[in-house]
């Protein structure tokens, strides 16, 4: 995947409100080493936050279903609506939650290699 493709996918993450606050700095940083310097350096920094942040599609279904869930979601029926969508992804092949902030960091996960090195 093109760089600039990336780079997309992590202003995308980013400004996804669902995104944790030390994934975004990180993100944005490393957006704006790329090419420079420091890009190797604020990469590192990038991939360690996205393996913390990143929620797995079965790890979202726990929490969708779970009371946790629930209140952080909005109530029942908004957490039943995430869950349904969620296994829905799944049975479609998602590996990551649905939330924009995992679907693009996942984006870069899956292309690590052409942005880690």
């Amino acid at each position: 995947m093109e760089k600039k493709e990336l780079v997309a996918a992590a202003k995308k993450m980013a400004a996804a409100p669902s995104c944790y606050g030390a994934l975004k700095d990180a993100a944005l940083a490393w957006a704006d080493a790329v090419g420079t310097a420091k890009e190797a350096e604020a990469a590192k920094a990038l991939k360690v936050q996205l393996d913390d942040c990143v929620t797995s599609i079965d790890g979202f279904i726990g929490f969708a279903g779970s009371p946790e869930g629930e209140k952080i979601l909005g109530g029942h029926e908004a957490a039943q609506g995430a869950l349904a969508a969620a296994k829905a992804a799944k049975a479609k092949g998602g590996k990551y939650c649905i939330c924009d902030a995992c679907q693009n960091g996942g984006v870069l996960l899956d292309h690590a290699a052409d942005w880690l090195k």
